[in-house]
């Protein structure tokens, strides 16, 4: 490890450390039943929650592994789905660019839409709240990841297409040794992007539909005013996002190459 990686886990270990005691202090200044919990506190709700994750005592008793896998689910259902579709369609936008300018305008008016307003929507024609939260999700995914492609493939160089034109590869050949390859790391950063935005969804929308999921989780903690299970969950919301950012992170850098 070098010198300056040194450094910095040691600053970034130091703030940690501050923050927590500056609120431990503040949890402990107020009266009991006043303010937030402290990380004392958070941290026995966190050690009961992890001693047994996974048991099931009804609809609104289950355990913090049973609601991350709910939620993770509908996650991979959503964004998968949406991630292919985008990768697709932003293959043919950035090969043309025409058809790219006549959808564009299609894109911009729909990508700035937050993906809960399409919730009641999908409620109303779906009726099923489940599913409904996985389109939120498909929404939440899709653009990054469209607009992305779209610019890593029209970014190619022409030259690639030349030769592979010259050598009369078929249009599957060519999608798969030389269009993709080219744009890999425009897509992943795309699919990066997608991933943060999915995870945000996921969790407001299972606020609105209940049932089971981290989102619904921390409404209910709220609801029954167990603020330390709320923190935990909160904490566990941003570990797991972070875990996911850095499996794409990782795969980004594989994928990354100069010319």
């Amino acid at each position: 490890m070098t010198r300056d990686r040194v450094q910095v886990l040691c600053l970034s270990v130091a703030i940690g450390v501050v923050f927590v005691l500056a609120w431990q202090a503040f949890a402990g200044s107020r009266p009991p039943g006043k303010g937030l919990p402290g990380p004392l506190a958070v941290g026995a709700t966190a050690w009961q929650m992890l001693a047994h994750p996974f048991y099931d005592h009804g609809p609104n008793d289950k355990g913090i592994g049973l609601q991350l896998g709910a939620s993770l689910g509908r996650l991979a259902l959503g964004y998968l789905t949406a991630s292919a579709g985008a990768v697709m369609l932003g293959v043919i936008l950035g090969l043309s660019p025409l058809l790219y300018r006549a959808v564009n305008p299609y894109i911009q008016v729909l990508k700035p839409v937050s993906p809960l307003a399409w919730m009641p929507l999908f409620l109303y024609t779906i009726k099923d709240s489940g599913q409904s939260a996985i389109l939120v999700i498909f929404m939440s995914s899709l653009w990054p990841t469209l607009a992305n492609t779209a610019f890593g493939v029209a970014s190619i160089k022409r030259d690639y297409l030349n030769v592979a034109s010259i050598l009369q590869l078929s249009w599957p050949r060519r999608l798969v040794t030389v269009i993709l390859p080219a744009a890999a790391p425009a897509i992943v950063a795309g699919l990066r992007i997608s991933m943060g935005s999915a995870w945000v969804a996921i969790i407001a929308a299972e606020m609105l539909i209940g049932g089971t999921g981290i989102g619904y989780f921390v409404w209910n903690e709220w609801n029954n005013l167990a603020l330390t299970s709320v923190i935990f969950a909160i904490l566990a919301i941003g570990l797991v996002g972070v875990l996911l950012d850095a499996g794409l992170a990782r795969l980004s850098r594989r994928l990354a190459y100069t010319e």
